[in-house]
């Protein structure tokens, strides 16, 4: 519903489950997600007419630098620190999440 939980879930998984490095999870996951969440979400949304493409492109644009800046970042850390930033991630959602609830 929200094209983020596919994220949250796949990448925790292959960490615990597959004994994916934190790294090679998350680019394991984005490289998953890619297609299926993001062009065939947005296709669909622009079918049906609930696209706005200029406003999108300035996001992906944002999303595009983000997650540049993100990836040299987490290369930069071990393992582990990945874990706990990713973390104190979640639970610093999870708090938002529960005050506006």
């Amino acid at each position: 519903m929200f094209g983020i939980g596919g994220g949250i879930v796949i990448g925790p998984a292959l960490i615990l489950l597959a004994k994916f490095q934190p790294q090679l999870a998350t680019g394991t996951s984005l490289g998953a997600l890619l297609l299926p969440v993001g062009a065939l979400g947005a296709w669909e949304y622009w079918r049906r007419g609930h696209l706005d493409i200029p406003a999108a492109l300035w996001i992906a644009l944002g999303l595009f630098l983000g997650a540049w800046v993100g990836a040299r970042i987490a290369q930069s850390l071990t393992g582990p620190q990945l874990q706990k930033a990713f973390a104190v991630f979640l639970v610093l959602i999870a708090i938002r999440v529960w005050v506006k609830a």
